[in-house]
């Protein structure tokens, strides 16, 4: 069984000592809603691989940029949107070269 790039596999204590900031900032992410790791059936937080590359990107964001709370959340939802974006180029991709690929078996 191979693990997946979302699979919830980290507690919050090893998330922290993972990105260097406090369970409470994880917490706190999570109340604001930047980060929601997922929960086990005892409310155990877990984390994924692609939770954790979160958490860096909003410390690299706070630490490179200067960003605060509000600039992060405006970021996080910035990116959000750039990647449901280009996910449907993608998804508009595929459906184009399926119906060149129709209209090339047309007869005339």
């Amino acid at each position: 069984m191979t693990m997946g790039h979302t699979d919830p596999v980290f507690a919050i204590g090893i998330v922290a000592r993972m990105c260097g900031v406090h369970q409470q900032t994880l917490r706190n992410y999570e109340r604001w809603e930047l980060v929601i790791p997922q929960r086990s059936n005892g409310g155990t937080r877990l984390y994924s691989n692609r939770d954790v590359e979160l958490i860096q990107q909003i410390l690299r964001w706070k630490e490179e940029l200067g960003l605060n709370l509000a600039g992060i959340e405006v970021m996080s939802k910035l990116m959000n949107r750039i990647n449901k974006l280009e996910e449907h180029v993608k998804d508009l991709t595929i459906e184009i070269v399926r119906l060149r690929e129709v209209h090339n078996r047309l007869p005339g």
